[in-house]
């Protein structure tokens, strides 16, 4: 009898990795059950993308920036679109991702951008054949760049990441509410988490059913 095999899965957006890094159940709001509401922050980023999302080209000092660059990696399964990649004489891509805001945020909050832009650096490693050391993301409001190492830890984080959220997406489990709530205030999805109701079922003992992250990805 003929073998059977898996579907191939879709290639998961970029967007997805920043998400999932700032709240697991953001991620599987938004990626799992396609809910996705607007606040003040959101718009704010919104405006911001607005300006550098037309595809363009332009040289500035040696340099070629290519602008809304469609970027992927078949082999992670990742799809996406990088603000902005400034190329060297060379070849060598720089990726600049635009957030809104300062460049002075949370450290785990910043964390999440900087894997979004580790995932775009692999990304273009993959298109281009060229090394990715680092990248930098632009922030609206003090119109300053943080430059952010492409380092083997953040590497891995975008690999495990991936791993995690197709897990999520394959077993169609949403994840509990994030126990740090110093986020909650700014997510435009609070009303759907209800992270209060959340805290409140744990208090009665309400059993959960937690996914596994351990199984082996399918080939993407």
């Amino acid at each position: 009898m003929p073998t059977a095999t898996a579907e191939p899965e879709d290639p998961l957006p970029l967007s997805a990795l920043q998400h999932w890094a700032y709240c697991p159940r953001q991620c599987g709001l938004i990626h799992l059950e396609q809910a996705f509401d607007d606040n003040l922050h959101t718009l704010r980023g919104q405006a911001v993308h607005r300006q550098v999302d037309q595809p363009g080209m332009e040289m500035r000092k040696g340099l070629r920036i290519e602008r809304a660059l469609p970027v992927w990696h078949d082999e992670l399964g990742l799809i996406g679109k990088a603000d902005a990649v400034e190329f060297e004489p060379d070849g060598t891509p720089y990726p600049v991702e635009y957030k809104h805001g300062s460049r002075h945020k949370a450290a785990d909050i910043a964390a999440a951008d900087d894997l979004q832009l580790a995932a775009q650096a692999l990304c273009l490693e993959a298109m281009t054949g060229h090394a990715v050391a680092e990248g930098a993301l632009f922030y609206a409001s003090s119109k300053r760049r943080r430059v952010v190492p492409i380092t083997d830890a953040l590497r891995e984080q975008v690999r495990s990441s991936a791993h995690a959220i197709r897990a999520m997406l394959r077993q169609g489990v949403l994840p509990p509410p994030t126990t740090d709530t110093r986020r909650c205030p700014n997510c435009s999805l609070r009303d759907r988490c209800q992270p209060q109701a959340w805290a409140a079922l744990q208090d009665t003992g309400t059993a959960v059913r937690v996914f596994d992250v351990d199984e082996p990805d399918a080939p993407a």
